[in-house]
């Protein structure tokens, strides 16, 4: 049993590793695009808030994870082990590759895998419509926020701020003390929405607490981050389409929003989607559909796709295996 946790331990850690160098980077891909932060100063904030996201909030959706896609007792620990190897193995391919997939997809996906090893009976289906609507809804929700916001509102703000400040560097140092809270929301969201996909079924398992769980998951998001982490802020932050200091707050405060509120749910969701659609909403705000990289967003969107298909596939093989 010894060896077995600790083996445990070292796929949690390989998993969440992953996620601070994918989702919750993205966390800060607005911002550092729009030249706000350095990458530098983006993985650090992400390391500290996702920490303290998966901490205090990121208890339902572990709860979700281990314990409700199927019934508690259905996944020893060593299948809980080949669940998160699964969804891990599928977040490196797409770290090397540069591409914010979805860390929750590939999560659920391996579960399911799971279940579907064990009998296609002991999903909890409903649940998992449940889920996938959200996946659906999210990314919309997002691109018709930002879309919304940088349409009707952009031009307003910029106005407003200009009538209420007295100078361009007072109204600089404003916007950038916003983006910089608006992101640092974003991380926490990110660290409470994305701890279960590192732990999730190994709690559900018995084989960490669910406190200690959120502890490690989020010390390896944050660790991760700060490896991995640039690669992807460079696709989210430069290679869709070209930001400002005020879209960027649009981004990140909306993504925000909907993270949390799916955390409090405990609805494993997608901040990499999210902020992405956020950022391909502001762009068709800004300049219409051509302003978008197409085969930048067709990458993100084909992975999206790929990632619960692949985490899936590769739980149930190897659970053959074993």
């Amino acid at each position: 049993m010894d060896s077995i946790l600790i083996v445990a331990f070292i796929v949690a850690a390989f998993m969440g590793i992953n996620i601070g160098g994918n989702n919750a980077a993205a966390a800060m891909g607005a911002a550092y695009g729009a030249k706000v932060r350095t990458k530098y100063q983006a993985v650090m904030l992400i390391g500290i808030f996702s920490l303290l996201g998966a901490v205090f909030s990121g208890g339902e959706v572990i709860k979700t994870l281990g314990k409700g896609i199927l019934p508690e007792g259905t996944i020893l620990l060593e299948g809980a082990i080949v669940a998160v190897a699964a969804a891990g193995i599928t977040m490196f391919v797409a770290n090397m590759l540069r591409v914010p997939i979805s860390t929750s997809q590939a999560a659920v996906g391996a579960v399911v895998g799971i279940g579907l090893f064990y009998g296609a009976s002991k999903l909890n289906v409903p649940l998992l419509g449940y889920i996938v609507a959200w996946w659906i809804v999210t990314p919309i929700l997002a691109w018709l926020l930002a879309y919304i916001l940088g349409k009707y509102f952009y031009a307003d703000i910029l106005v407003w701020l200009a009538d209420h400040s007295d100078s361009e560097a007072s109204i600089k140092k404003l916007l950038n003390g916003l983006l910089i809270i608006s992101g640092c929301y974003v991380a926490y969201s990110a660290g409470a929405n994305n701890a279960a996909n590192a732990v999730g079924p190994i709690v559900g398992a018995g084989g960490f607490s669910q406190f200690y769980g959120s502890v490690f998951a989020g010390m390896a998001i944050g660790f991760g981050a700060l490896l991995m982490g640039g690669r992807v802020l460079d696709t989210v932050g430069k290679e869709i389409t070209e930001l400002c200091v005020v879209r960027a707050t649009f981004v990140e405060f909306t993504s925000a929003i909907i993270v949390h509120i799916a955390s409090i749910l405990g609805v494993p969701v997608s901040l990499g989607e999210i902020v992405a659609a956020g950022v391909i909403g502001i762009g068709c705000a800004n300049s219409g559909m051509h302003i978008v990289k197409g085969e930048v967003v067709k990458k993100i969107v084909i992975a999206w796709v790929i990632s619960p298909l692949l985490a899936g596939a590769l739980a149930f093989g190897l659970m053959m295996l074993i």
